[in-house]
């Protein structure tokens, strides 16, 4: 299409559901497809589907969800005569670069029925016009004001001729000639130049000041004779006492005949910060994946035995995220991203108990069991598609109250699709690119530019960058080649268009985890022990090989190689599991690549030598031990104070605290208690996994009606090309025609002949029909059978054979031959 297209040869359709009637399925599938709401539910024909097309929300909706260009044109349209020629629309959108792509924004505009009609009458629907045109109350986003006409529309006769005569105009003596005068002396060029010539320049600049938007001013009962000029030539127009505006016409003109100062008609680039080798990425955001995981595992082990109380109004307390803050090593927005991503793969829930906590799901035994690239899949789906924002967590609402992790109010639905397109736009730059994070603001900002969201989706995008190099989607801020898989069915198509659904980003992150198993490190079956009590592990460890060393020792520090410290406590915690020294030396001796130091052995053996010399039972708790004189230095030591401990006999010790407490007064005054069981036998101890009943993963909360699929695509088409020739289709005249809209309507007897008449001649008939719900309907149906009550026949509407009861048919007539 070029700026100069000539007049179609047909004529024009002359409403909107006659341009849809006029286009072809496929049109209406990319129509349906853009704008889902208007399968809810399935319009009866398509003068419904064009109602529904120009409700306020929908067309709301469908005006937020166009780019800034776009939009920019639906803004020109409102203000350009309704209806207007491609060629005055491109006048106001002046530019090579606008030329070229106003094309492809009017035939976007016309594919999602917000304006119909040919080149020579393009018409924006009428709610459309209504949200984008100027008034007093909303001023348009072209910063353009009313026409003359329109400004005018309340003034005098009398007032009228006045400013015609002033300007320089011939009288007209008709209200309506004087406007049209107006109107054109305004978007005259040469005439406008010459009557502008004559203004003083501090009129001039009152109009400078007015021409870009807002037009509206404020003016004094008495203004001063440079605003008297404008005022008496109707170049400034009173709307209400004290304002005057800058009608359409003259700011057209100063304008140059621009609708917008600035036209963005193309996409603001994503610009390349940084390059970097592909393999440094993958290598990169592999590692990162492998933390990710270790850090989720962390998190669900810490929370093993129940974890922190749910909030009454649900979530974590900000203490809480403080403590597991600290014990990831994390900051707690960080943390909080973690905590939500458990939640949203569904390892993570409230046990829904009286007293509420948070715990690991049963999902969380069968996850640890799998590969460490099975296990990151899960993570990388749930955080493809998941509502819930993390980067909110701290936050307000809008009633002034904090966002909490895990609590409510932190889903967005504009999170997945936010995510989807921010990874799309990192796949289209070279390999090992990483993008200003400000640009990608910019672009996704130009393609949704909707004010109420913008904010939102600025945010959103800087979340989701950080959130990416967090899980191992991009190192070093360029996306690796397994995030690249999470974004097409088949890799070979490129990003997929829109976000996908859960399934299809589990598949996706299927094929994602299997790019991402030789990039991570294999599993290591030993550690190098250290002369000043410390392992060091060089890599990722063996499952069985961590768990042990996990209670044998405590973590002193992570990174590339993970330092475990060996102290008196942590070889206490194995002992008190169950373990010997012996176990314990065989078991260093077999994963260590070094011998096992001598301070290490002496600490094993000093503590399990000392370990379980004191017993500790239910008294409510005593402290048995053969040797007497441990148990005197006990009551000697002031520490021993708050037990309360008394001697019952020479090798025992009765307390009034708990067992528990006793154990550790005695292990804080230095000793190695052991508690027993009632048999005399050592207590063994092992952690208590807590776990939720079976839940499953929070659903994402949709942003509007699902994208419908092929199949829903198709029946919705013909149902509704069905129902349109059913409502268009002539009929013959009957004795008592019914009003448009009406059902037909006739005699049972005068129902049942017509009928079976034609089911003897196979021709097709028009029925009313009213339902068991009671809703009324017009079908078109060829009837095969008719007996018992009951018309068996093929409904053209539906586009299948059903049967109705006769009692619930209105009445019948025959089509039209024509």
């Amino acid at each position: 299409m070029s700026p100069n297209a000539q007049t179609p040869a047909t004529p024009s359709p002359r409403s909107l559901a006659e341009s849809l009637r006029a286009g072809t399925d496929e049109d209406l599938a990319r129509l349906l497809r853009a704008r889902p709401d208007l399968l809810s539910p399935v319009p009866g024909d398509l003068t419904q589907l064009a109602t529904r097309a120009g409700t306020r929300a929908s067309v709301i909706r469908a005006l937020d969800h166009l780019d800034r260009f776009t939009q920019q044109v639906a803004q020109a349209l409102a203000v350009a005569p309704d209806p207007a020629p491609y060629a005055a629309l491109h006048a106001l959108l002046p530019g090579e670069d606008a030329a070229t792509t106003l094309p492809g924004a009017v035939a976007t505009l016309r594919e999602q029925a917000l304006v119909w009609g040919g080149d020579d009458q393009l018409r924006l629907v009428r709610t459309a016009r209504e949200l984008l045109a100027p008034s007093a109350q909303h001023p348009s986003p072209t910063g353009l004001g009313p026409t003359v006409a329109e400004a005018t529309s309340g003034m005098s006769p009398t007032r009228l001729q006045e400013l015609v005569a002033t300007a320089g105009l011939p009288s007209t003596h008709d209200p309506v000639s004087a406007v049209a005068a107006l109107s054109e002396l305004f978007s005259s060029q040469d005439r406008m130049a010459a009557l502008l010539d004559e203004a003083p320049a501090e009129s001039v600049d009152v109009l400078n000041r007015l021409v870009w938007g807002p037009p509206y001013g404020q003016v004094t009962a008495r203004p001063a004779a440079h605003l008297r000029w404008l005022l008496d030539r109707g170049l400034l127009l009173p709307t209400s006492p004290g304002t005057v505006v800058l009608p359409r016409e003259a700011a057209l003109h100063l304008r140059g005949g621009r609708a917008h100062r600035t036209l963005e008609p193309l996409p603001p680039a994503v610009t390349v910060k940084a390059e970097h080798r592909a393999q440094v990425v993958d290598a990169t955001a592999a590692a990162e994946a492998y933390t990710a995981l270790a850090t989720v595992e962390e998190l669900l082990k810490d929370w093993d035995e129940g974890g922190p109380a749910v909030l009454r109004a649900g979530g974590l307390s900000v203490r809480d995220l403080k403590r597991t803050a600290a014990a990831l090593d994390a900051p707690e927005q960080t943390a909080a991203f973690w905590v939500e991503l458990a939640y949203a793969a569904g390892l993570l829930a409230s046990d829904g108990e009286a007293d509420e906590r948070y715990a690991a799901t049963p999902a969380l035994d069968s996850w640890l069991e799998l590969p460490p690239a099975e296990r990151w899949v899960p993570l990388a789906a749930a955080w493809l598609t998941a509502t819930r924002t993390a980067g909110l967590v701290g936050g307000r609402d809008g009633k002034d109250r904090t966002l909490s992790a895990l609590g409510p109010h932190l889903d967005r639905s504009a999170a997945p699709e936010v995510r989807h397109r921010v990874l799309a736009l990192l796949a289209e730059l070279p390999d090992g690119a990483s993008p200003d994070p400000e640009s990608v603001v910019a672009r996704l900002a130009w393609e949704r530019p909707s004010p109420g969201a913008l904010e939102l989706r600025g945010r959103l995008v800087r979340w989701t960058l950080a959130e990416a190099e967090l899980l191992g989607v991009t190192g070093r801020g360029a996306l690796s080649a397994h995030g690249r898989a999470l974004l097409a069915l088949d890799p070979r198509d490129g990003p997929a268009a829109t976000p996908l659904t859960p399934a299809e980003a589990a598949v996706t992150a299927a094929r994602a985890g299997k790019l991402l198993v030789p990039l991570l490190p294999e599993p290591l079956d030993h550690v190098l022990l250290q002369a000043d009590l410390t392992a060091v592990a060089p890599g990722p460890l063996e499952r069985p090989l961590a768990d042990t060393l996990s209670v044998l020792a405590d973590v002193e520090s992570k990174g590339g190689a993970t330092v475990y410290r060996f102290t008196p406590g942590s070889v206490r915690r194995a002992l008190d599991a169950g373990r010997t020294a012996s176990d314990l030396q065989d078991f260093l001796t077999a994963h260590s690549r070094t011998p096992v130091p001598q301070p290490l052995s002496y600490l094993i053996d000093d503590v399990a030598r000392r370990h379980g010399h004191l017993r500790i039972g239910a008294a409510s708790a005593y402290v048995r031990c053969d040797d007497d004189s441990v148990l005197g230095e006990i009551l000697a030591d002031k520490r021993a104070a708050g037990l309360r401990l008394r001697r019952l006999a020479p090798t025992v010790l009765a307390a009034q605290a708990d067992p528990g407490t006793l154990l550790e007064g005695l292990r804080a005054m230095g000793f190695a208690p052991a508690a027993e069981t009632p048999d005399g036998d050592v207590l063994i101890t092992r952690a208590h996994a807590h776990r939720t009943p079976p839940r499953t993963a929070p659903e994402p909360v949709p942003d509007g009606p699902p994208l419908p699929d092929g199949t829903l695509l198709d029946a919705a088409i013909r149902a509704v090309r069905a129902g349109d020739r059913a409502a268009t289709t002539p009929r013959k005249a009957a004795p008592e025609r019914p009003a448009d809209g009406e059902l037909p309507r006739t005699g049972a007897a005068d129902t049942l002949a017509t009928m079976q008449a034609a089911v003897l001649t196979g021709e097709a008939l028009w029925i009313g029909y009213v339902n068991a719900e009671g809703a009324a309907s017009q079908r078109v149906i060829a009837p095969i059978r008719v007996e018992g009550g009951f018309v068996t026949a093929y409904d053209h509407t539906a586009d299948e054979v059903r049967t109705y009861p006769l009692h619930r048919v209105t009445g019948v007539a025959e089509l039209s031959e024509d």
